[in-house]
């Protein structure tokens, strides 16, 4: 799980994703040496802040190149690009095609899709499911995403109110990851969220929690930019199923990228919120003399 100054800084440069900023301008906002802030970056995420800025600024680019007509050259120097030829190299190593290709390829098959479909855009492997459904909408959205070209966007649709919630979930079969402690992380974003967060749920073959947590002591909640959360269970022997997804709770909406389960080893906490109850060594007061 990322430390709070990794999270810092991912939240600094979502805020100042499209300016031209440096490492120095980064540190001195945190506090930290720009040393510590890259080693420490690099040791908990595996890529350079450098990296990551690309990367979110070459997703921020796909958006543009889909949703406006911003010429591509326009688009370079927004995104803080020497020129239009570095931009194109960049571009086309992470999404496979120069963005002038990208942007009528992906606008055609869009507008496919758009003449097909209308409502709800189902997203495979994933369905909505809570306490009132109805209130809620799950949809794969390609306006708003962290890396890549599409997020899971989770909203009300109606009044939700106290209590009231709905999830956009998956379900699989718990056999690969028995014996294992296991990390679940993804990126979530919200808007105007009453109550948000990610959860993770470890069922035995009766169907009985043996394993949860859906981030209630830690909830995300009102707007917030992009950030990272993850959750860590044990999957023990007699697990038959895991289930996991993206929970909101009343009003709001959510986005969530790049999930990622992993295998963890035990000197990473583990988040189960289901601790067994501490019994006495002894039982006590059997004569029923104490008060």
């Amino acid at each position: 799980m990322y430390s709070k100054v990794t999270r810092d800084v991912i939240s600094s440069l979502e805020q100042h994703l499209l300016e031209e900023w440096q490492l120095e301008d980064y540190a001195a906002r945190i506090g930290y040496s720009k040393f510590h802030l890259s080693r420490l970056f690099k040791q908990e995420t595996g890529i350079t802040i450098g990296d990551y800025i690309r990367k979110r600024r070459l997703a921020t680019a796909a958006m543009y190149l889909l949703y406006s007509d911003e010429s591509i050259i326009h688009i370079a120097f927004d995104l803080q690009f020497q020129s239009q030829e570095a931009f194109t190299r960049s571009f086309k190593e992470l999404y496979q095609l120069p963005p002038g290709k990208y942007r009528k390829l992906m606008r055609t098959l869009q507008g496919m899709e758009d003449d097909k479909m209308s409502g709800q855009t189902l997203i495979k492997g994933w369905f909505l499911s809570g306490s009132h459904p109805q209130l809620y909408e799950i949809k794969s959205d390609s306006k708003v995403f962290h890396t890549g070209t599409r997020s899971g966007r989770l909203a009300s649709t109606g009044n939700a109110g106290e209590g009231q919630f709905g999830t956009m979930m998956q379900s699989f079969s718990a056999e690969k990851w028995r014996g294992k402690r296991i990390k679940v992380s993804c990126f979530m974003r919200t808007e105007d969220a009453v109550k948000c967060g990610v959860w993770c749920r470890v069922d035995n073959a009766a169907s009985d929690s043996i394993q949860f947590d859906n981030m209630d002591n830690r909830p995300v909640q009102g707007t917030t930019d992009w950030n990272y959360y993850a959750i860590v269970l044990d999957v023990p022997e007699e697990s038959a199923s895991i289930h996991f997804g993206v929970l909101l709770i009343g009003t709001g909406t959510v986005w969530a990228d790049g999930f990622s389960f992993e295998e963890v080893d035990l000197s990473v906490p583990s988040t189960n919120m289901l601790t067994p109850e501490e019994l006495p060594l002894e039982p006590v007061n059997l004569g029923f003399d104490e008060s």
